[in-house]
């Protein structure tokens, strides 16, 4: 008998040891099942941030679940933290008051009402991250804002409507923000530029690269977020990366990088093969420390008209020693490059942007003068007359192309886009000039240029205490 209860023990031991193994096969082989995710509230917060949270996952779930996948979300860092301001603000939402007068939400009562504002600035995250907001403010792309009123005849000589400024240039430069009777006005809001004005005296978005409500900084190391502005017959540099060694590298095995690593962790050869802009520009590598001004380890001002150091560039004199800067931008390379290598790329860089200046730049800009000083060309607009785009294009076109080309390796564009171009235009835009001073001859002006309607005033918020 004893045996027989053994031999049966022994027959459903087999059994229950085959039934697992045939579930456990199954689990492996069989398709991915969905599975209902569900966020609780279970750490402490106020009443307030519990009525945002719930309020917000009826109404905006997709926003919601951004925000239920965020750093920001695990940290216990709510809506209230980020939007909550005082009821004096000049951006305080008015129409979000209303929210607390619903009879269909059980929040909606004046119980859990609190001033919140929709636009979230550098100021506000400064309270979690000083170090990088004072980063960010000193910034070419904090104060890109100020830079282009400088530097741009589209604004100076209003040779643009106000809403093709809107749709276009200021969609990445930002908006002044601005408010009438108690709303963000449509002409300002939404905008998420890198230099935008905003109502707390700040400027800027960390949301340009953090986009809302996850703020994740993989997507922000990945350069199809610098590509959302860099990109264009001006500024190509997402498809300038993307034809380099460095993208190709990127497009081969950037889905096997680790771009989830904790801030300040990001380390070449271990996270990542190739770099990105932000491994170049931002993150920190060997003894180079992250930073979020991208001015930092620029040797040349390369966008700039006549390309000068960044301490020289007038709209936004760097506060640094461009040899102290290219030297961290060497020792970046250097994680991956040998000295040599190293060295040699901005030896071929230098010469490249002394032949710019020297050979196309200074030329045409001379010669422009002398139309200018004889009068033939009409100083009082820009753009109306064929030469001024010439002349513009040289420089904010193809002359930006040669020598963006050749700073991050794309030989496509430093010649065929760059150079080759800058030949033709030069050519041209000589070729017309002399023909105009040998006859004494003044230049065709577009009498009916469409649209040159826009705003001259340099605004006050841009440039204060004359800034």
């Amino acid at each position: 008998m004893k045996r027989v209860i053994q031999f049966a023990a022994l027959a459903c031991g087999l059994a229950v040891f085959v039934a697992m193994a045939a579930a456990m096969a199954v689990a492996q082989t069989a398709p991915n099942q969905p599975k209902e995710k569900e966020f609780r509230i279970v750490r402490s917060m106020p009443k307030e941030a519990v009525a945002c949270i719930q309020c917000h996952k009826a109404e905006n779930p997709g926003l919601f679940a951004d925000w239920a996948h965020s750093r920001h979300a695990s940290a216990n860092i709510t809506c209230l933290d980020c939007h909550k301001a005082e009821e004096f603000d000049p951006d305080v939402s008015r129409d979000h008051f209303r929210q607390y007068e619903r009879s269909d939400r059980p929040y909606g009562t004046r119980e859990y009402k609190v001033a919140i504002s929709a636009v979230v600035t550098p100021k506000d995250c400064s309270r979690c991250h000083p170090d990088e907001a004072k980063q960010y403010s000193r910034s070419k792309h904090a104060n890109t804002h100020q830079i282009i009123w400088q530097i741009d005849p589209w604004l100076k000589k209003g040779m643009n409507s106000d809403f093709e400024r809107l749709s276009g240039c200021l969609h990445c430069h930002g908006t002044i923000l601005e408010v009438k009777d108690g709303k963000l006005t449509p002409e300002t809001w939404p905008n998420v530029g890198v230099g935008r004005i905003n109502l707390d005296g700040s400027r800027g978005s960390c949301t340009s690269c953090h986009t809302r409500h996850r703020f994740s900084v993989m997507e922000a190391r990945k350069p199809e977020a610098c590509g959302q502005c860099h990109l264009g017959p001006d500024h190509p540099q997402i498809e300038i990366y993307m034809e380099s060694k460095h993208g190709d590298i990127y497009t081969a095995h950037g889905d096997d990088y680790n771009w989830d690593s904790a801030p300040g962790t990001w380390t070449p050869g271990v996270d990542f093969r190739g770099p990105t802009c932000a491994s170049c520009h931002m993150s920190g590598a060997g003894t180079v420390l992250t930073s979020h001004d991208v001015t930092e380890r620029l040797s040349w001002e390369i966008q700039a008209p006549l390309t000068v150091r960044p301490q020289n560039f007038k709209p936004l004199p760097a506060k640094t020693d461009w040899k102290v800067e290219r030297d961290k931008m060497k020792a970046v390379c250097m994680q991956c490059h040998g000295k040599n290598w190293v060295d040699n790329h901005y030896v071929k860089l230098d010469r490249v942007v002394q032949e710019y200046n020297d050979v196309y730049f200074k030329p045409a800009k001379a010669m422009l003068q002398k139309l200018y000083a004889k009068g033939l060309l009409d100083k009082s607009k820009f753009f109306d007359e064929r030469l001024e785009i010439d002349y513009y294009e040289l420089w904010h076109h193809e002359g930006r192309r040669a020598r963006m080309g050749a700073a991050m390796m794309a030989p496509d564009y430093a010649w065929w886009h760059g150079f080759y171009e800058c030949k033709k235009r030069y050519n041209n835009f000589m070729e017309e000039a002399r023909e105009l001073i040998s006859h004494n001859k003044k230049a065709y002006v577009a009498r009916d240029y469409p649209n040159a309607t826009g705003n001259t005033t340099r605004p006050q918020q841009t440039f204060p205490q004359g800034r």
